[in-house]
């Protein structure tokens, strides 16, 4: 708790949860899978375990460079990622995996947890691995390579299949339906190489729009149009996205940090505008948080107009006021 960055009142609230115990009437029953405690009670739990593999950045093989108390936060690299309780950790090859994780097995221990042997492994980055719905692999000519994981994709595919083949629902519907879907699929695996047919949706859109020219009230170019909304192109980019620094949280007061990297959040005009705007709000002038969305103003009340010296970012609450104060003069 000591470590814990959080306002008095949340860290107040998280001790009593953590020392409310269990229920005596269900002493099986635990944190709900998918419920929003339970990775905040792993990130306070495993806080710190990304700092016991870590080294230099100038140390190689043959030079070795120790870690002092005034060795530069630059020039520490912590080779290890972490979401909630799932974790990856890079090893070089002078690296000693046993000793890695004989010192996690004792970090885990000193808060009454154990390492799961079923989903512990070791393996080559040339032969891939499966992390949060997305597979990395490092290619035999040396690029690296993230594609959706075989599993995430089969469950997203028998989703969509389920739709498009379901009988009960009209081709407009089924579009509806599944726009937020794919949009939301896409959005997740934006930084991923989606280039192939696989995971460009091409077989998937192509049977969806079979399905969809079959009625009668369609003909090829309405159902075109309506492949088109079921399936919303997202643009992506391999490798675009960057970590949140292990030292940071919401409530470190770096507004910021926090503003910039939320503003990676939006894409088209709207990131372009928060560049222009170095991320601060053109009504208020404070910087954007995640507290509130990014509305895009268009100053001279024209929708229509997309020129870039026609568009100001502003908070959602201050573009309520612009629009209340306009209506009342």
């Amino acid at each position: 708790m000591d470590n814990l960055i959080a306002p008095k009142s949340l860290k107040l609230g998280i001790f009593r949860c953590l020392k409310s115990g269990t229920n005596p009437e269900f002493p099986e029953q635990g944190t709900p899978q998918g419920g929003v405690v339970s990775p905040l009670l792993a990130n306070i739990a495993l806080n710190g375990i990304e700092s016991i593999h870590k080294y230099h950045r100038s140390e190689s093989e043959k030079v070795k460079q120790k870690i002092t108390k005034n060795t530069p936060e630059d020039k520490i690299a912590y080779a290890s990622v972490r979401y909630a309780d799932d974790m990856v950790i890079f090893l070089r090859p002078q690296d000693n995996a046993e000793e890695i994780l004989k010192q996690i097995d004792e970090f885990l221990a000193s808060r009454g947890m154990k390492v799961s042997e079923k989903k512990t492994k070791i393996t080559a980055t040339i032969n891939g691995f499966d992390f949060l719905g997305w597979n990395f692999k490092i290619k035999p000519n040396g690029k690296y390579l993230c594609v959706p994981a075989e599993d995430n994709f089969e469950k997203f595919r028998k989703k969509v299949k389920s739709i498009v083949n379901c009988s009960n629902y009209g081709a407009k519907e089924k579009a509806k339906k599944l726009s937020p879907i794919v949009r939301g699929w896409r959005n997740y695996h934006k930084y991923c190489d989606m280039s192939g047919s696989k995971f460009s949706l091409w077989f998937i859109s192509h049977k969806a729009f079979a399905v969809f020219n079959k009625e009668k009230k369609l003909d090829r170019y309405t159902s075109k149009e309506l492949t088109e909304k079921a399936f919303p192109s997202v643009s992506y980019s391999l490798a675009g996205h960057i970590k949140v620094k292990g030292n940071k949280s919401p409530f470190d007061g770096d507004i910021t940090y926090w503003s910039e990297r939320n503003s990676k959040l939006y894409d088209g005009e709207t990131a372009k505008v928060l560049k222009k705007q170095s991320n601060t709000c053109a009504a208020c002038g404070m910087k954007f948080t995640c507290d509130e969305r990014v509305h895009l103003h268009h100053i001279d009340g024209n929708h229509n107009n997309w020129k870039k010296n026609n568009l100001a970012a502003v908070h959602e609450s201050c573009h309520d006021y612009i629009h209340i104060g306009k209506s009342a003069s």
